[in-house]
């Protein structure tokens, strides 16, 4: 059964671009062009996720996520803004938010934060799912990472960094993505603190086994994918 996303975006063409790639991927999308309307939708049919912008037209998106959260609705929201300050994004994560994204943004980052945030609300992610890359086993329910059966020994940020790049594995990752999902959008450390990390994950993995699993795309970020020679 196809996911249905509920879209509320006023910019028609961003909203239409929108609506073509998730359908191409097969979800099921529905529109709205203002706040209003949107909760309307929200009030009398289901979603599974709800991607909504914040400047918006009779009823602002803030105001639409305080009013559903309220209102005992549940699902997964994906903020859509130009707004990219840290005031903004901690506004609308305390106001019920599981994510935040910020316009121009590539739809494969989009695509990627979708996908994570489906499998954290129907507990895909929890226990006892195991994620994979060539020799490489990761699973949630016990929070082991394996290469042809022997254990790694990571780190808590480690395993969060392995684990979410398994979790979208083969999709392209930005700095950005990896720092706000993985240290939170507080983090006020390094900069290079996902490079950093990377190289560790390098060090136990790739360079210990002479594969090459993790990739840099070089002024984008990371993606995990096998390029394991036979």
């Amino acid at each position: 059964m196809k996911e249905r996303i509920l879209l509320i975006e006023d910019e028609e063409k961003l909203a239409r671009f929108v609506e073509l790639e998730l359908s191409y991927e097969g979800y099921s999308v529905v529109k709205a062009g203002d706040g209003r309307e949107g909760l309307a939708l929200l009030e009398t049919e289901t979603f599974d996720l709800l991607l909504l912008d914040v400047m918006l037209p009779e009823l602002n998106g803030m105001e639409v996520l305080r009013r559903m959260r309220r209102g005992g609705v549940s699902i997964p929201v994906l903020m859509l803004t130009a707004r990219d300050s840290v005031v903004d994004k901690v506004t609308g994560l305390d106001s019920g938010a599981n994510d935040y994204i910020t316009k121009p943004f590539a739809i494969e980052e989009l695509l990627a934060r979708i996908r994570s945030a489906l499998r954290t609300s129907q507990g895909a992610a929890g226990f006892g799912e195991e994620l994979s890359v060539g020799r490489l086993r990761l699973d949630n329910a016990s929070r082991t990472a394996l290469f042809d059966g022997t254990p790694l020994d990571l780190t808590k940020r480690e395993f969060d960094l392995l684990q979410y790049l398994l979790e979208n594995k083969g999709v392209v990752l930005t700095h950005d993505t990896l720092l706000q999902h993985i240290w939170g959008y507080e983090y006020e450390g390094e900069s290079n603190v996902v490079g950093v990390y990377i190289r560790f994950l390098r060090s136990k993995i790739d360079n210990a086994y002479n594969v090459k699993y993790i990739h840099t795309i070089r002024g984008v970020g990371y993606v995990i994918r096998n390029e394991e020679n036979p």
